[in-house]
Protein backbone atom coordinates (compact mmCIF):
# COMPACT_ATOMS: atom_id res chain seq x y z
CA UNK A 1 0.00 0.00 0.00
CA UNK A 2 1.37 3.41 -0.92
CA UNK A 3 1.36 6.12 1.68
CA UNK A 4 -0.74 9.17 0.92
CA UNK A 5 1.19 12.43 0.68
CA UNK A 6 1.01 14.86 3.55
CA UNK A 7 -1.33 17.84 3.17
CA UNK A 8 0.70 20.74 1.71
CA UNK A 9 -1.38 23.29 3.57
CA UNK A 10 0.35 22.43 6.84
CA UNK A 11 3.76 23.62 5.60
CA UNK A 12 2.59 26.42 3.34
CA UNK A 13 0.55 28.37 5.90
CA UNK A 14 2.41 29.56 8.99
CA UNK A 15 0.77 28.87 12.32
CA UNK A 16 -1.12 31.71 13.96
CA UNK A 17 0.75 34.02 16.24
CA UNK A 18 -0.89 32.74 19.38
CA UNK A 19 -0.02 29.09 18.62
CA UNK A 20 3.68 29.36 17.83
CA UNK A 21 5.77 27.15 20.12
CA UNK A 22 7.86 29.97 21.50
CA UNK A 23 9.40 30.01 24.95
CA UNK A 24 9.60 33.30 26.84
CA UNK A 25 13.06 34.57 27.60
CA UNK A 26 12.56 34.50 31.35
CA UNK A 27 11.74 30.78 31.22
CA UNK A 28 14.91 30.01 29.28
CA UNK A 29 16.99 31.93 31.80
CA UNK A 30 15.15 30.19 34.64
CA UNK A 31 16.02 26.77 33.22
CA UNK A 32 19.67 27.82 32.94
CA UNK A 33 19.95 29.38 36.38
CA UNK A 34 17.91 26.83 38.32
CA UNK A 35 20.65 24.13 38.39
CA UNK A 36 23.21 26.71 39.52
CA UNK A 37 20.92 27.95 42.29
CA UNK A 38 20.20 24.39 43.43
CA UNK A 39 23.90 23.50 43.59
CA UNK A 40 24.72 26.69 45.51
CA UNK A 41 21.90 26.04 48.01
CA UNK A 42 22.95 22.40 48.42
CA UNK A 43 26.56 23.38 49.10
CA UNK A 44 25.43 26.14 51.44
CA UNK A 45 23.39 23.59 53.40
CA UNK A 46 26.47 21.45 54.11
CA UNK A 47 29.01 24.26 54.19
CA UNK A 48 29.68 23.70 57.87
CA UNK A 49 30.25 19.98 57.32
CA UNK A 50 32.78 20.22 54.48
CA UNK A 51 36.28 19.67 55.88
CA UNK A 52 39.40 21.18 54.42
CA UNK A 53 41.87 19.42 52.19
CA UNK A 54 44.34 19.16 55.06
CA UNK A 55 41.77 17.05 56.93
CA UNK A 56 40.80 14.86 53.96
CA UNK A 57 44.35 14.05 52.83
CA UNK A 58 45.28 11.91 55.89
CA UNK A 59 42.05 9.92 55.51
CA UNK A 60 42.69 9.30 51.80
CA UNK A 61 46.32 8.35 52.47
CA UNK A 62 45.19 5.86 55.11
CA UNK A 63 42.62 4.30 52.77
CA UNK A 64 42.84 0.64 51.74
CA UNK A 65 43.48 0.19 48.03
CA UNK A 66 42.05 -3.32 48.06
CA UNK A 67 38.59 -1.98 48.94
CA UNK A 68 38.95 0.72 46.26
CA UNK A 69 39.60 -2.05 43.74
CA UNK A 70 36.48 -3.88 44.95
CA UNK A 71 34.49 -0.67 44.52
CA UNK A 72 35.78 -0.26 40.97
CA UNK A 73 34.85 -3.83 40.07
CA UNK A 74 31.39 -3.35 41.60
CA UNK A 75 30.78 -0.26 39.47
CA UNK A 76 31.93 -2.07 36.31
CA UNK A 77 29.55 -4.90 37.22
CA UNK A 78 26.74 -2.37 37.69
CA UNK A 79 27.22 -0.99 34.17
CA UNK A 80 27.38 -4.52 32.78
CA UNK A 81 24.09 -5.42 34.48
CA UNK A 82 22.44 -2.33 33.00
CA UNK A 83 23.68 -3.35 29.55
CA UNK A 84 22.29 -6.86 30.06
CA UNK A 85 18.95 -5.36 31.03
CA UNK A 86 18.89 -3.48 27.72
CA UNK A 87 19.80 -6.55 25.66
CA UNK A 88 17.17 -8.58 27.52
CA UNK A 89 14.41 -6.06 26.75
CA UNK A 90 15.53 -5.79 23.14
CA UNK A 91 15.45 -9.55 22.82
CA UNK A 92 11.91 -9.45 24.16
CA UNK A 93 10.83 -7.33 21.17
CA UNK A 94 12.74 -9.47 18.67
CA UNK A 95 16.01 -7.50 18.38
CA UNK A 96 19.27 -9.31 19.17
CA UNK A 97 21.94 -6.82 20.24
CA UNK A 98 25.44 -7.79 21.27
CA UNK A 99 26.55 -7.28 24.86
CA UNK A 100 29.58 -5.26 23.72
CA UNK A 101 27.43 -2.82 21.79
CA UNK A 102 24.95 -2.52 24.67
CA UNK A 103 27.79 -1.91 27.14
CA UNK A 104 29.24 0.81 24.91
CA UNK A 105 25.78 2.36 24.66
CA UNK A 106 25.38 2.22 28.46
CA UNK A 107 28.61 4.17 29.04
CA UNK A 108 27.77 6.63 26.28
CA UNK A 109 24.29 7.26 27.64
CA UNK A 110 25.62 7.75 31.16
CA UNK A 111 28.25 10.22 29.96
CA UNK A 112 25.68 12.20 27.99
CA UNK A 113 23.28 12.25 30.93
CA UNK A 114 25.96 13.43 33.35
CA UNK A 115 27.86 15.97 31.29
CA UNK A 116 25.22 17.80 29.24
CA UNK A 117 22.35 20.15 30.10
CA UNK A 118 19.07 18.29 29.69
CA UNK A 119 21.29 15.23 29.59
CA UNK A 120 18.44 12.85 30.37
CA UNK A 121 16.57 13.87 27.22
CA UNK A 122 19.73 13.80 25.10
CA UNK A 123 20.62 10.35 26.44
CA UNK A 124 17.13 9.03 25.73
CA UNK A 125 17.17 10.41 22.17
CA UNK A 126 20.57 8.84 21.51
CA UNK A 127 19.40 5.46 22.84
CA UNK A 128 16.25 5.66 20.71
CA UNK A 129 18.31 6.26 17.56
CA UNK A 130 20.66 3.41 18.49
CA UNK A 131 17.78 0.99 19.04
CA UNK A 132 16.33 1.98 15.68
CA UNK A 133 19.71 1.40 14.02
CA UNK A 134 19.86 -2.03 15.58
CA UNK A 135 16.56 -2.94 13.95
CA UNK A 136 13.85 -2.04 16.47
CA UNK A 137 10.65 -0.46 15.24
CA UNK A 138 9.54 2.90 16.54
CA UNK A 139 7.07 1.35 18.95
CA UNK A 140 9.52 -1.31 20.11
CA UNK A 141 12.32 1.21 20.75
CA UNK A 142 9.96 3.43 22.73
CA UNK A 143 8.66 0.46 24.71
CA UNK A 144 12.18 -0.68 25.60
CA UNK A 145 13.15 2.78 26.85
CA UNK A 146 10.00 3.20 28.94
CA UNK A 147 10.16 -0.31 30.35
CA UNK A 148 13.83 0.15 31.23
CA UNK A 149 13.09 3.31 33.20
CA UNK A 150 10.05 1.82 34.90
CA UNK A 151 11.95 -1.36 35.82
CA UNK A 152 14.80 0.67 37.34
CA UNK A 153 12.47 2.87 39.38
CA UNK A 154 10.32 -0.04 40.57
CA UNK A 155 13.41 -2.05 41.51
CA UNK A 156 14.77 0.90 43.53
CA UNK A 157 11.42 1.31 45.31
CA UNK A 158 11.26 -2.42 46.07
CA UNK A 159 14.78 -2.33 47.50
CA UNK A 160 13.77 0.56 49.75
CA UNK A 161 10.67 -1.32 50.90
CA UNK A 162 12.68 -4.50 51.48
CA UNK A 163 15.30 -2.63 53.50
CA UNK A 164 12.69 -0.94 55.64
CA UNK A 165 10.95 -4.26 56.22
CA UNK A 166 14.24 -5.67 57.48
CA UNK A 167 14.50 -2.78 59.93
CA UNK A 168 10.91 -3.33 61.03
CA UNK A 169 11.39 -7.07 61.53
CA UNK A 170 14.58 -6.45 63.52
CA UNK A 171 12.89 -4.04 65.93
CA UNK A 172 9.16 -3.69 65.22
CA UNK A 173 8.17 -1.77 68.36
CA UNK A 174 10.85 0.91 68.18
CA UNK A 175 10.40 1.29 64.41
CA UNK A 176 6.64 1.75 64.77
CA UNK A 177 7.10 4.29 67.56
CA UNK A 178 9.72 6.25 65.61
CA UNK A 179 8.02 6.24 62.17
CA UNK A 180 4.38 5.13 62.41
CA UNK A 181 3.23 6.78 59.17
CA UNK A 182 6.15 5.49 57.11
CA UNK A 183 5.81 2.02 58.59
CA UNK A 184 2.11 1.92 57.76
CA UNK A 185 2.82 3.11 54.20
CA UNK A 186 5.53 0.46 53.67
CA UNK A 187 3.29 -2.30 55.02
CA UNK A 188 0.44 -1.14 52.78
CA UNK A 189 2.68 -1.06 49.72
CA UNK A 190 4.02 -4.53 50.55
CA UNK A 191 0.53 -5.96 50.92
CA UNK A 192 -0.63 -4.27 47.71
CA UNK A 193 2.38 -5.59 45.81
CA UNK A 194 1.74 -9.11 47.05
CA UNK A 195 -1.93 -8.83 46.04
CA UNK A 196 -0.99 -7.62 42.57
CA UNK A 197 1.43 -10.51 42.13
CA UNK A 198 -1.25 -13.01 43.10
CA UNK A 199 -3.76 -11.34 40.79
CA UNK A 200 -1.26 -11.37 37.94
CA UNK A 201 -0.66 -15.07 38.54
CA UNK A 202 -4.36 -15.80 38.34
CA UNK A 203 -4.89 -13.68 35.22
CA UNK A 204 -1.89 -15.27 33.50
CA UNK A 205 -3.85 -18.49 33.18
CA UNK A 206 -6.58 -16.80 31.16
CA UNK A 207 -6.12 -16.26 27.46
CA UNK A 208 -5.30 -12.73 26.38
CA UNK A 209 -5.81 -11.43 22.87
CA UNK A 210 -3.86 -8.28 21.98
CA UNK A 211 -3.94 -6.39 18.77
CA UNK A 212 -0.47 -5.63 17.48
CA UNK A 213 1.00 -2.15 17.68
CA UNK A 214 -0.03 0.35 15.06
CA UNK A 215 2.33 0.86 12.17
CA UNK A 216 4.07 4.05 11.11
CA UNK A 217 1.41 4.92 8.55
CA UNK A 218 -1.18 5.10 11.32
CA UNK A 219 1.10 7.32 13.38
CA UNK A 220 1.69 9.59 10.40
CA UNK A 221 -2.05 9.82 9.87
CA UNK A 222 -2.55 10.78 13.51
CA UNK A 223 0.18 13.40 13.21
CA UNK A 224 -1.31 15.00 10.05
CA UNK A 225 -5.03 14.50 10.64
CA UNK A 226 -7.04 17.70 11.14
CA UNK A 227 -7.87 18.56 14.70
CA UNK A 228 -11.61 18.17 15.39
CA UNK A 229 -11.30 20.85 18.10
CA UNK A 230 -10.07 23.51 15.67
CA UNK A 231 -11.89 26.79 15.38
CA UNK A 232 -14.10 27.97 12.54
CA UNK A 233 -11.17 29.45 10.62
CA UNK A 234 -9.21 26.19 10.81
CA UNK A 235 -6.92 27.54 13.52
CA UNK A 236 -6.40 25.13 16.42
CA UNK A 237 -7.56 26.50 19.72
CA UNK A 238 -5.56 26.13 22.92
CA UNK A 239 -7.90 23.45 24.25
CA UNK A 240 -7.74 21.71 20.86
CA UNK A 241 -3.93 21.61 21.00
CA UNK A 242 -4.04 20.15 24.50
CA UNK A 243 -6.56 17.50 23.45
CA UNK A 244 -4.47 16.65 20.38
CA UNK A 245 -1.36 16.20 22.48
CA UNK A 246 -3.23 14.08 24.99
CA UNK A 247 -4.70 11.98 22.17
CA UNK A 248 -1.25 11.34 20.69
CA UNK A 249 0.19 10.59 24.12
CA UNK A 250 -2.64 8.15 24.82
CA UNK A 251 -2.09 6.44 21.48
CA UNK A 252 1.63 6.18 22.21
CA UNK A 253 1.00 4.68 25.65
CA UNK A 254 -1.49 2.18 24.23
CA UNK A 255 1.01 1.24 21.56
CA UNK A 256 3.81 0.80 24.08
CA UNK A 257 1.51 -1.20 26.35
CA UNK A 258 0.70 -3.51 23.44
CA UNK A 259 4.39 -4.12 22.80
CA UNK A 260 5.03 -4.68 26.52
CA UNK A 261 2.15 -7.14 26.82
CA UNK A 262 3.31 -9.03 23.75
CA UNK A 263 6.78 -9.39 25.29
CA UNK A 264 7.37 -12.77 26.96
CA UNK A 265 7.02 -12.60 30.71
CA UNK A 266 10.51 -13.96 31.32
CA UNK A 267 12.06 -10.89 29.70
CA UNK A 268 10.04 -8.49 31.82
CA UNK A 269 10.86 -10.41 34.99
CA UNK A 270 14.53 -10.60 34.06
CA UNK A 271 14.60 -6.85 33.39
CA UNK A 272 13.27 -6.15 36.89
CA UNK A 273 15.76 -8.56 38.45
CA UNK A 274 18.69 -7.13 36.51
CA UNK A 275 17.64 -3.62 37.56
CA UNK A 276 17.65 -4.67 41.21
CA UNK A 277 21.10 -6.26 40.82
CA UNK A 278 22.29 -3.09 39.10
CA UNK A 279 21.28 -1.00 42.11
CA UNK A 280 22.83 -3.52 44.50
CA UNK A 281 26.13 -3.45 42.62
CA UNK A 282 26.18 0.34 42.77
CA UNK A 283 25.40 0.13 46.49
CA UNK A 284 28.30 -2.32 46.85
CA UNK A 285 30.54 0.35 45.34
CA UNK A 286 29.52 2.81 48.05
CA UNK A 287 29.93 0.19 50.78
CA UNK A 288 33.41 -0.75 49.53
CA UNK A 289 34.52 2.89 49.45
CA UNK A 290 33.15 3.35 52.98
CA UNK A 291 35.16 0.32 54.10
CA UNK A 292 38.26 1.69 52.43
CA UNK A 293 38.06 4.90 54.49
CA UNK A 294 36.95 3.15 57.71
CA UNK A 295 33.50 4.67 57.91
CA UNK A 296 31.82 3.51 61.18
CA UNK A 297 28.44 2.70 59.59
CA UNK A 298 26.81 -0.68 59.02
CA UNK A 299 25.29 -2.01 55.82
CA UNK A 300 21.73 -1.12 56.82
CA UNK A 301 22.63 2.53 57.45
CA UNK A 302 24.56 2.83 54.20
CA UNK A 303 21.73 1.19 52.28
CA UNK A 304 19.18 3.63 53.69
CA UNK A 305 21.39 6.61 52.86
CA UNK A 306 22.05 5.25 49.37
CA UNK A 307 18.37 4.76 48.52
CA UNK A 308 17.52 8.24 49.81
CA UNK A 309 20.25 9.78 47.64
CA UNK A 310 19.09 7.84 44.58
CA UNK A 311 15.50 8.96 45.10
CA UNK A 312 16.75 12.56 45.16
CA UNK A 313 18.68 11.85 41.98
CA UNK A 314 15.48 10.97 40.13
CA UNK A 315 14.60 14.68 40.12
CA UNK A 316 16.51 15.93 37.03
CA UNK A 317 17.54 19.34 38.35
CA UNK A 318 21.26 19.10 37.58
CA UNK A 319 23.02 16.80 35.08
CA UNK A 320 23.71 13.51 36.85
CA UNK A 321 22.66 15.06 40.17
CA UNK A 322 26.04 16.83 40.39
CA UNK A 323 26.16 18.91 43.55
CA UNK A 324 22.87 17.60 44.87
CA UNK A 325 24.00 13.99 45.33
CA UNK A 326 27.28 15.03 46.95
CA UNK A 327 25.52 17.33 49.40
CA UNK A 328 22.84 14.71 50.19
CA UNK A 329 25.37 11.95 50.82
CA UNK A 330 27.65 14.15 52.92
CA UNK A 331 24.80 15.45 55.09
CA UNK A 332 23.33 11.95 55.56
CA UNK A 333 26.67 10.31 56.40
CA UNK A 334 27.62 12.93 58.97
CA UNK A 335 24.12 12.82 60.47
CA UNK A 336 24.49 9.03 60.84
CA UNK A 337 27.63 9.49 62.94
CA UNK A 338 30.53 9.53 60.48
CA UNK A 339 33.42 11.95 60.85
CA UNK A 340 33.26 14.83 58.34
CA UNK A 341 36.67 13.99 56.83
CA UNK A 342 35.88 10.28 56.39
CA UNK A 343 32.41 11.13 55.04
CA UNK A 344 33.86 13.61 52.53
CA UNK A 345 36.48 11.09 51.38
CA UNK A 346 33.76 8.45 50.95
CA UNK A 347 31.55 10.77 48.92
CA UNK A 348 34.45 11.86 46.70
CA UNK A 349 35.60 8.28 46.12
CA UNK A 350 32.12 6.97 45.35
CA UNK A 351 31.26 9.81 42.98
CA UNK A 352 34.64 9.52 41.28
CA UNK A 353 34.01 5.87 40.43
CA UNK A 354 30.27 6.05 39.71
CA UNK A 355 30.00 9.42 37.98
CA UNK A 356 33.07 11.42 37.07
CA UNK A 357 35.16 8.60 35.57
CA UNK A 358 32.16 7.57 33.48
CA UNK A 359 32.44 10.77 31.42
CA UNK A 360 35.81 9.96 29.73
CA UNK A 361 34.80 6.31 29.40
CA UNK A 362 31.53 7.31 27.76
CA UNK A 363 33.24 9.71 25.37
CA UNK A 364 35.56 6.87 24.35
CA UNK A 365 32.68 4.49 23.67
CA UNK A 366 30.81 7.25 21.82
CA UNK A 367 33.81 7.67 19.49
CA UNK A 368 33.93 3.90 19.06
CA UNK A 369 30.24 3.68 18.15
CA UNK A 370 30.54 6.62 15.76
CA UNK A 371 33.52 5.08 14.00
CA UNK A 372 31.66 1.79 13.69
CA UNK A 373 28.68 3.63 12.15
CA UNK A 374 30.94 5.36 9.64
CA UNK A 375 32.58 2.07 8.73
CA UNK A 376 29.19 0.43 8.22
CA UNK A 377 28.01 3.35 6.07
CA UNK A 378 31.18 3.43 3.98
CA UNK A 379 30.97 -0.25 3.07
CA UNK A 380 29.39 -0.50 -0.41
CA UNK A 381 26.20 -2.50 -0.58
CA UNK A 382 26.72 -5.02 -3.37
CA UNK A 383 24.18 -7.36 -4.81
CA UNK A 384 24.95 -11.10 -4.73
CA UNK A 385 26.62 -12.42 -7.87
CA UNK A 386 24.31 -14.41 -10.11
CA UNK A 387 26.49 -15.14 -13.11
CA UNK A 388 25.96 -13.29 -16.40
CA UNK A 389 22.43 -12.31 -15.37
CA UNK A 390 23.86 -9.99 -12.70
CA UNK A 391 25.28 -7.52 -15.21
CA UNK A 392 22.07 -5.52 -15.45
CA UNK A 393 21.25 -2.43 -13.38
CA UNK A 394 20.89 -2.91 -9.64
CA UNK A 395 17.54 -1.95 -8.18
CA UNK A 396 17.24 0.56 -5.35
CA UNK A 397 16.13 -2.07 -2.88
CA UNK A 398 19.45 -3.87 -3.20
CA UNK A 399 21.35 -0.94 -1.71
CA UNK A 400 19.28 -0.43 1.41
CA UNK A 401 21.63 -0.15 4.45
CA UNK A 402 21.27 -1.94 7.75
CA UNK A 403 18.88 0.65 9.18
CA UNK A 404 15.79 -0.99 7.69
CA UNK A 405 12.85 -0.82 10.08
CA UNK A 406 11.41 -4.13 11.23
CA UNK A 407 8.27 -4.98 13.10
CA UNK A 408 8.30 -5.56 16.84
CA UNK A 409 7.88 -9.29 16.42
CA UNK A 410 10.66 -9.97 13.92
CA UNK A 411 14.22 -10.84 14.80
CA UNK A 412 17.30 -8.95 13.66
CA UNK A 413 20.93 -9.83 14.32
CA UNK A 414 23.12 -6.85 15.25
CA UNK A 415 26.86 -6.80 14.77
CA UNK A 416 29.15 -5.99 17.67
CA UNK A 417 29.52 -2.24 18.23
Amino acid sequence: MRRNPRPPAVSEQPPPEGCRPSTPGWRRWLRRLLPVVVVVLALQTVSGQIPGLDQIEPVVADGELAWIGVALLAEILSMSLFARQQTNLLKGVGVHASLGGALALAYTRSALSISMPAGTAVSAAYAFQRFRRWGASREAATAVMIMSGVSSFVALALLYVAGYLLIFLASPVSTWQAQPTLTLAVLTVSAGTAALLVRHRLRARASLTIDGPVNEEDLDFLATAPDPAAGDAGRPTRSGLVRAQLRRLGQLLRDVAAVAESMPRRHRTAALGLSALNWLADLACLVAVAQAFHLPLDLLQLGTIYVAAQLVRQIPITPGGIGVIEATLLAALTAAGAEPAAAAATVLGYRLLSCWLVIPAGLTTWAFLRRADRRATAEPATAPEAGPAATGPVTATAAVPETTTVAAGTKTVVANG
